[in-house]
């Protein structure tokens, strides 16, 4: 297993911007694919972002394409989630995982995710 732990949430006006990052464990983080997820109080969690091993595949949900861009830096067994142009919606507890099963093309089922993180709060207000 590898450990995740994000960083990065906080509090922030809407339209103002926030990057998350996630640091994993292993060096074995270069053969993943990486996703972000988040869960809003009430409701269930839901994709936001996959990213591939080599960051050349990407994928986003509709809610947030043109406004978040993931990446990664595997010298640093890091992925990001840059999130621009912040909507109230967007306020949840925001995830990090690691698919070790599909290293080039990620997937935006939870199911497929092997590693979790424990959550950052992102809240952005109105």
């Amino acid at each position: 297993q590898v450990q995740l732990v994000e960083s990065g949430g906080g509090l922030v006006q809407a339209g103002g911007s926030l990057r998350l990052s996630c640091a994993a464990s292993r060096r074995t983080f270069t053969t993943y694919a990486m996703g972000w997820f988040r869960q809003a109080p009430g409701k269930e969690r839901e994709f936001v972002a996959a990213i591939g091993w080599s960051g050349g595949s990407t994928s986003y949900a509709d809610s947030v394409k043109g406004r978040f861009t993931i990446s990664r830096d595997n010298a640093k067994n890091t992925v990001y989630l840059q999130m621009n142009s912040l909507k109230p919606e967007d306020t949840a507890v925001y995830y990090c995982a690691a698919d070790r099963g599909r290293p080039s093309n990620p997937s935006r089922s939870q199911i497929t995710y092997d590693s979790w993180g424990q959550g950052t709060q992102v809240t952005v207000s109105s």
